[in-house]
């Protein structure tokens, strides 16, 4: 429509229209105001999400505050306990207190510092708790002492003589050698020692990374079976006891079983472990006394200890060992001295008296008719029988860890604080293998121990490593040549700590090997690789032995425990 003007007459406004934009308009508002209430709902949720983690938070620094509180005072109680003399035993008990082992430290007179520091003693972390009483033995002869190890055994001699009759196994070389857990003080001062202090590992392994198979491929880089977490392992790779477990190598056929027959509990450390040649029995050594053990049952059968030493002070056996027929014990000590026990009637047939600094290791001659010591005076002593005299001395630059003697009686190996191993004649004191260099050790041997055939000697060393070396020991060589080194064949590396203890079982099949890291490992002799690893013990395993007649081996340790295993052949799934 067009005014009188000619121009277009505004029209008014269309009501459809009106209401579609009203329409329109209240839909927004309502939506805005959904959004509105969905963000108010959206910040309240993230506010409570916010809260929540702040309560996690809260409560796992209140969990780890009540964590630290509770091992504070469960090592405060410990020690407590400790300085009382240990866990109550009998009423009967009259001799004297078990206290830990000395603190450890790093100096000039203590020779082994590091190796127990942390131990069951100070209350570190993760250690067991105080041995409980050990429950009387049963069916014990009425000679034996009828109580827990620790206490004095019965006066007078023996009804009958339990290490008698049998005929010595074969001239084998199965034992482990024994590491100092300690060193006395008031030594003489040494130029060095190994490193220390340092607390025992936890038995914790690191993240497992994916699947079994992904593990399998990084041993293949590492070949450390302790980086492997057994939670996550198939059950085909591990087995699990009350309180210990073993991780079998999943990169290799799986040909070993094991498990615990036996814990031994003590009042003090473990120091060492042996067996005697016809396996029935196994010893160990502890703080004042030695004990002798039972191997089928677990039952304590002697209790060994010097009625005529004072009745303070600590006093540690540091290596035991049988005669080739089984009827005496030798055992070495703080004190310097090597007592020589007949085990029948309980009595110290002679003692050899010559050594300046404690004594670290013993082995008796395969025919029975030396002792060889190694001692912390830098010097190794070979010990007639017969005669009871001191027949060679050999001494070196430094502190002497652990000797060993040839199946065949014709050399004695000792490993050493300077890093090297180095072997002798037996008869004449002639130098013929010094083990060290490039191919050698690069930290204190603390185990030797030769093979079954004599012609190969395994050493375990604070370097973490374990060594196999083929002997050049041979008839020919030249009278007044110089000690020929031996070939290092392969470096065993799997542990996370010192290596303190190997061994090999009776026939040369496997390696055995004790560590700081509280782990034993069985290793293949011929590769290198390590076929399981062992964790049961709260503490350094100090000393490992197999039993010559094979089958059962046994383990010494910080947290005053021995344990005696079996192992054999893998049959599949049970």
């Amino acid at each position: 429509m067009y005014n009188a003007h000619g121009r277009m007459a505004p029209q008014a406004p269309n009501p459809r229209l009106i209401d579609l934009l009203d329409q329109i308009r209240q839909e927004f508002d309502q939506e805005a105001r959904k959004s509105t209430e969905y963000e108010v709902q959206i910040t309240g949720q993230i506010n409570e999400v916010e809260l929540v983690r702040s309560r996690l938070l809260q409560l796992e620094r209140d969990h780890q505050q009540m964590k630290a509180k509770y091992e504070d005072d469960l090592a405060r109680l410990q020690r407590e306990l400790d300085n009382r003399g240990g866990p109550s035993q009998s009423s009967h008990h009259h001799g004297p207190s078990q206290p830990p082992p000395p603190s450890i430290g790093h100096g000039p007179s203590n020779l082994f510092g590091g190796i127990m520091a942390g131990s069951a003693a100070q209350g570190g972390p993760g250690l067991a708790p105080p041995p409980q009483e050990q429950p009387q033995p049963q069916g014990l002869p009425p000679h034996m002492p009828q109580g827990p190890p620790g206490l004095n055994p019965a006066p007078g001699p023996p009804s009958h003589a339990p290490f008698g009759g049998y005929q010595p196994a074969p001239a084998v070389n199965g034992y482990g050698q024994v590491p100092p857990p300690t060193a006395s003080p008031g030594g003489k001062p040494r130029p060095r020692g190994p490193p220390g202090p340092a607390t025992p590992q936890q038995n914790s392994a690191a993240p497992y990374p994916g699947s079994p198979q992904q593990a399998a491929q990084s041993l293949l880089q590492s070949n450390t079976l302790a980086d492997l977490e057994v939670d996550q392992l198939p059950q085909e790779f591990k087995k699990e006891g009350q309180d210990w477990f073993a991780v079998f190598n999943p990169k290799i056929q799986r040909r070993l079983d094991v498990d615990l027959l036996h814990n031994l509990v003590h009042a003090s450390v473990v120091c060492c472990v042996r067996f005697s040649h016809d396996g029935r029995y196994v010893a160990t050594g502890c703080n004042r006394s030695a004990q002798i053990y039972e191997v089928e049952t677990g039952q304590a059968v002697a209790h060994l200890q010097d009625g005529n030493l004072p009745d303070d002070g600590d006093l540690y056996i540091r290596s035991v060992c049988f005669s080739p027929d089984g009827l005496y014990l030798a055992t070495g000590a703080e004190d310097k001295i090597i007592r020589v026990w007949e085990i029948a009637t309980r009595t110290i047939r002679h003692q050899f008296i010559g050594h300046e600094q404690d004594i670290y290791s013993l082995d008796f001659s395969r025919n029975g008719e030396f002792i060889a010591s190694g001692s912390g005076d830098r010097t190794v002593r070979l010990w007639n029988i017969r005669s009871n005299q001191q027949s060679l001395q050999l001494s070196i630059e430094d502190g002497v860890t652990t000797v060993a003697i040839s199946p065949d009686n014709r050399f004695v190996a000792a490993g050493s604080l300077d890093k090297s191993v180095r072997v002798w004649d037996a008869n004449t004191g002639r130098l013929v293998e010094r083990l060290e260099g490039e191919q050698g050790h690069k930290d204190s041997v603390y185990s030797v121990a030769f093979a079954p055939t004599g012609d190969r000697l395994v050493s375990g060393s604070l370097d973490k490593t374990i060594k196999m070396w083929e002997l050049t020991t041979q008839p020919h060589m030249m009278p007044g040549s110089g000690p020929r080194g031996g070939k290092c064949l392969r470096t065993f590396e799997g542990h996370k700590d010192f290596v303190l203890s190997v061994a090999l079982t009776p026939h040369g099949e496997w390696v055995l090997s004790g560590s700081k890291d509280r782990g034993v490992q069985f290793w293949d002799p011929n590769t290198g690789v390590a076929q399981l690893m062992l964790q049961g013990h709260k503490n350094s395993v100090i000393s490992v032995a197999p039993s010559p007649t094979g089958g059962v081996f046994a383990t010494g340790s910080g947290d005053m425990r021995a344990r005696i295993w079996r192992y054999g052949a893998y049959n599949g799934p049970s």
